[in-house]
Parts: C-alpha cells; sequence; structure tokens
C-alpha cells in the first residue's frame, strides 16, 4: 500500500515542490530589500493595526520572524494543507467511492494495514516538503540576509509537518469513518481555516487567548519555532495528529463498507 500510494503521487509531490520553491524564493527574496533600512516599518504603519497581528506581520523586523510570518504563516501554510487534505481524503474515501478499496481488501490486505499505510505514506510526502523547505530556507539565509539560527531549522520544519499533517490527518480520519470525499475534504478544510481563525483572532485581544488552546495553527507557530527553537505547542499539535491517525484505523476496521 505504501509503495503504491507513493508511486501514484510522485508527479504531485513534484509539482507542490516546485511551487513552494517558487513561493519561497519570490517572499524572501524580498527581504534585503524592504527588511533593513526602514522600509518594512513605514510599510507596516500604513497597514490596520488588526490586520498585522492577524498575519504576524508584528514580527517581520527580524529574518526568521519575516521568514514565518510571509512564507511559513501563509502560503507556506496553504498549500501543503490544501496537498494534505487532498492526500488524506482520496487515500479512504476516494478509494472507496471510486470502489478500488473494496478490491484491495478483497487481496488479502487488512483493513488495518490499508490505512497505516496510507498514513506512512502521507507522512513521507509531506516530510519530504517539510524537510525540502527547511532544507532550502537554509540555503537562502545568507544570501537573502534573513540571519537564521540553523538550529532552529529543524524545530520549525517540525512545527510544519505537524500542522500540515492535521488537516490531512483529519481528512483521512474523517474519510475512513464516512466513506465521503466530500465530508473528508471539508472536515480538513474546517480544521485548517478554524485553527488560522482562532490564532488570528487571539492575536487582536488578550482576552481571547483561550482559543489557542484550539488551534493547531498556535500549537505550531505562536511560540515562533523558527526564532525560539523547541516549544511546547509540539506536544499538542503531534499528540492530536497521533489521535486522528490511530482513529482512521480504528474507524474503517469497525465500519461496514459502502456498496
Amino acid at each position: 500500500m505504501l509503495g503504491r500510494a507513493l508511486a501514484e503521487t510522485w508527479r504531485g509531490v513534484l509539482v507542490w515542490t516546485l511551487a513552494l520553491t517558487a513561493v519561497m524564493m519570490l517572499y524572501l527574496s524580498l527581504y534585503p530589500s524592504i527588511g533593513l533600512d526602514g522600509q518594512m516599518a513605514d510599510l507596516l504603519s500604513t497597514l490596520p493595526s488588526s490586520l498585522v497581528n492577524t498575519l504576524g506581520f508584528d514580527q517581520i523586523a527580524t529574518g526568521a520572524g519575516y521568514a514565518q510570518a510571509t512564507f511559513y504563516g501563509l502560503l507556506g501554510f496553504v498549500l501543503p494543507t490544501v496537498a494534505a487534505i487532498g492526500w488524506g481524503a482520496g487515500a479512504v474515501a476516494g478509494a472507496e467511492e471510486q470502489g478500488r478499496l473494496e478490491l484491495d481488501l478483497a487481496h488479502a490486505v487488512s483493513r488495518a494495514g490499508y490505512v497505516t499505510g496510507q498514513a506512512v505514506a502521507l507522512l513521507t510526502r509531506l516530510a519530504w516538503l517539510a524537510a525540502y523547505t527547511g532544507l532550502l530556507m537554509l540555503l537562502v539565509s545568507g544570501p537573502f540576509e534573513l540571519e537564521l539560527d540553523a538550529a532552529n531549522i529543524v524545530p520549525q520544519a517540525t512545527a510544519a509537518l505537524g500542522l500540515w499533517l492535521f488537516g490531512g490527518a483529519t481528512a483521512l480520519c474523517v474519510g475512513s469513518l464516512t466513506g465521503r470525499r466530500a465530508a473528508a475534504v471539508g472536515a480538513g478544510a474546517l480544521v485548517a481555516a478554524a485553527g488560522f481563525l482562532f490564532n488570528g483572532v487571539a492575536n487582536q485581544n488578550d482576552d481571547f487567548d483561550v482559543l489557542r488552546a484550539f488551534s493547531p495553527y498556535s500549537w505550531a507557530y505562536h511560540d515562533a519555532p523558527l526564532t525560539n527553537g523547541w516549544t511546547e505547542g509540539l506536544l499538542p499539535l503531534w499528540a492530536g495528529v497521533t489521535v486522528l491517525l490511530a482513529g482512521a484505523v480504528v474507524a474503517l476496521t469497525r465500519r461496514d463498507l459502502r456498496g
């Protein structure tokens, strides 16, 4: 299951890799021209403070804060999350709607083994994207004058991987539970959007700080791993991923497949 899943999606992984490369190079290459001569502060002063706080742009005076806010916090979050949700939704629910799941299970493949293989394939694809973007971030740190701490690249990549995987694992779990791709995609998108929204609202006012407890986005990025290294938020983030992946296995093993 693992080998086939990876073989069937390598072209998609390549496309997402190229897309993330383009986004990173576009955003980070601007830092030397606008981040070091006061233009950044002037630009931020023209924007509404609520928008600046929501997007985390209040931290972009430093190279690590700029990379976090402009890449990892925006398209570097959206694009891999979209990929993860699509892969997670197609793994079980998509295969079931196509009639392919029943065929695979009829060939001496256990349900638990099937979901586990799909989950490992999902993790492998996203781990590649996380490792690649982390390495590329390290390589451009000098030329783009970001001055990143190399020791914080791994914690940042781990946080990004957990956040992306959270959306994909949600889609995989709901797909295993319902057998419907639309429900799986909707659940994954809802979790990702809600996490971003809760984080943004919490950034507006300390009275809403409690929302961070329900936001995978906050778990991953609120304590700024690219600046501060390993953070406590990684614990609930990866615990949630583990629960969702285990739930996907349990859900499929206990459900009657649709005919």
